[in-house]
């Protein structure tokens, strides 16, 4: 198969991708995959896990801790072999979160931030926090996408704290570039947190918006008890006390998603970071100005 004929195909599919799962009941196709894709019985497990390798040649589960799922719910948040994403241990080096797709990028300028060319949207309207919107006026943002075959895990792209998780309520859109072309400020209009990260150098920030979309709107985060999903009903500030230390597992996906993250001024983008590209756990992200 020939790379015109491989971009071809899966510009088709992405079309049929999102006139399928944007003509429907997004709310309830998502209640109905959470319940759908926790059953345990065999044949259900076996014929969903088929149906969805059919349909997703991308889908390698060689480096998945087990071969041996339960259901195809646990199929999707697997864990991965020990050592299978090797962590950037430069302490200047902030690294991707999760495994991904690089999507828009670039410095945030007037509060504005660009989710597809030609398809702005603003901090105010995604983050809904004052003190958020002042500090990355002048800062960088990434777009880092999930598919739905990838590793759904997301992990602490450096050492920090967490004492606080904005939940905000909202729709499923579908989450895809065909998406991301026709629908206006689609990141502000679906499910999200809002992760804030605290820091040692106390003049650089980061924050880490996940992303629910169609099929996927629950977000588990270890250091919570509560499960950000469509029957959340608050409150939409939750306090919570987490260190973290670069690479450890904050949570997961229920299937797939984006994952934005909004760094302030003093971060630049590592030589890696190309639109388009893939991206996994582990691998350079940002680099932090050495502090004088």
């Amino acid at each position: 198969m020939t790379a015109t004929s491989s971009i071809k195909r899966w510009t088709q599919q992405e079309q049929i991708n999102f006139l399928l799962t944007n003509r429907i009941p997004r709310r309830w196709a998502t209640f109905f995959m959470g319940w759908f894709s926790q059953i345990e019985h065999p044949w259900v497990r076996d014929l969903s896990l088929a149906v969805w390798k059919l349909f997703s040649e991308e889908l390698n589960l060689e480096e998945a801790k087990k071969q041996q799922f339960s259901s195809l719910h646990d199929c999707f948040i697997r864990e991965l072999k020990e050592g299978a994403r090797p962590i950037t241990q430069d302490a200047q080096v902030v690294i991707s979160p999760c495994d991904a797709i690089i999507g828009a990028f670039g410095d945030i300028q007037g509060g504005q931030v660009f989710q597809a060319k030609g398809f702005p949207y603003t901090l105010t309207d995604l983050l809904d926090d004052p003190l958020l919107i002042e500090r990355y006026q002048e800062g960088r943002f990434i777009t880092l996408r999930l598919k739905s075959t990838m590793y759904h895990r997301f992990h602490a792209p450096c050492d920090c704290h967490v004492n606080e998780v904005t939940y905000i309520s909202g729709d499923t859109w579908n989450v895809n570039p065909i998406a991301l072309k026709r629908v206006e400020r689609l990141f502000c209009k679906n499910e999200r947190a809002v992760i804030d990260l605290k820091l040692n150098r106390s003049d650089q920030h980061l924050t880490l918006v996940p992303v629910a979309a169609i099929l996927v709107a629950s977000i588990r985060m270890h250091f919570l008890n509560q499960v950000l999903n469509l029957n959340y009903q608050g409150p939409n500030r939750i306090a919570c006390e987490a260190s973290l230390s670069k690479g450890a597992e904050m949570g997961y996906f229920q299937h797939g998603s984006t994952i934005l993250i909004f760094a302030s001024k003093g971060f630049t983008f590592c030589k890696n970071v190309v639109e388009g590209s893939m991206i996994r756990m582990g691998e350079p992200l940002f680099n932090q100005t050495p502090e004088k």
